[in-house]
């Protein structure tokens, strides 16, 4: 079993390895110079790698908003999916935030912890908007410049780093690169940043290096990588045996 495992997080390595280029797995660099090249190549891999992007566009930013806080605690998939029911279920964005959290959550199909946190931040979120602008509708800020919607985003409750730039990237015309945590870690453990660096310094790293006209396509990119089964698997199996190995070495010290 472990044999198998440690197989299949090679053979993910390894493909990994094939988009970002060989020897990028060594010790970590500290000039971002470095982690340019690196960040390039595995841009460059991945259009290889997977199908052509469609870029997303939404007319109202409520609608990003909305996409925005689903997305980042669960998969493209199951967005859309829970995207569908939102719409077969409630009679619009307003009966959504009036919904209860189980009811979201019924939709959302599963019952976790991610589950009952994303309807906690939706409603939380859609409230935040109606008590600001009286309508839930974000069109205005479509009027005012890219900086002062983002600074009205801030200010809204509910609101976080990767809602934000999801509404700048997909409605408001603004370049940044939303970042799941799923993706954060894929860059950090293929070494295509600092490993220590944390997702706002990613995301500034990503803007400066990712011009805005590829921005979505890299942020499409990069997702459907960190979330394609087979990085799935290799993550599920690491941390299987890195508890493994931290059982056994306390067990040891117990000696």
């Amino acid at each position: 079993m472990f044999e198998g495992g440690a197989h299949r997080i090679s053979c993910a390595r390894r493909f990994a390895e094939r988009l970002i280029g060989a020897g990028s797995f060594g010790k970590a660099m500290k000039n971002s110079k470095e982690y340019a090249q690196r960040l390039q190549r595995l841009y460059r891999g991945l259009k290889r790698a997977h199908p052509k992007v469609e870029k997303t566009s939404y007319d109202d930013p409520i609608e990003a908003l909305v996409y925005g806080v689903v997305s980042e605690r669960i998969s493209e998939t199951a967005t859309q999916r829970a995207m569908k029911g939102f719409r077969d279920t409630f009679v619009d964005w307003n009966d959504l935030r009036v919904s209860r959290v189980e009811e979201i959550v019924e939709v959302l199909r599963e019952d976790t912890a991610a589950s009952r946190a994303t309807a906690f931040a939706l409603t939380t979120a859609l409230r935040a908007v109606f008590d600001e602008y009286h309508t839930l509708s974000l069109q205005n800020l479509k009027k005012i410049g890219k900086r002062p919607a983002k600074q009205a985003l801030e200010g809204l409750d509910g609101m976080d780093a990767y809602v934000i730039g999801y509404c700048m990237l997909t409605s408001l015309q603004g370049h940044a690169i939303p970042l799941t945590g799923q993706m954060a870690d894929y860059l950090r453990q293929h070494e295509v940043v600092d490993p220590e660096a944390d997702e706002q310094d990613i995301e500034g790293f990503l803007t400066r290096q990712v011009a805005a006209k590829n921005a979505y396509e890299f942020y499409a990119l990069l997702r459907r990588e960190s979330e394609s089964p087979r990085v799935s698997k290799s993550r599920k199996k690491t941390t299987a045996t890195r508890k493994k190995a931290k059982t056994r070495k306390v067990a040891k010290a117990k000696k």
